[in-house]
């Protein structure tokens, strides 16, 4: 998915680690939503972390 336009935040990759210690890949994706947002004065959808909308770095129109 797309990363956030407000924090720069995007999928991070890493690996799953297991009892035994074996190894698999993963990801861990941002929760995005796709908004519409004043962009002085233009109106525009992008996506934007719920953490950046519920901090208050983006207002929704």
């Amino acid at each position: 998915m797309a990363k956030c336009v407000a924090t720069g935040k995007k999928t991070v990759f890493g690996n799953t680690v297991s009892h035994s210690h074996r190894r698999g890949n993963r990801k861990w994706k941002v929760n995005m939503k796709k908004v519409r947002i004043n962009d002085n004065g233009v109106i525009k959808r992008v996506y934007v972390s719920t953490s950046a909308l519920k901090s208050g770095l983006v207002q929704r129109v």
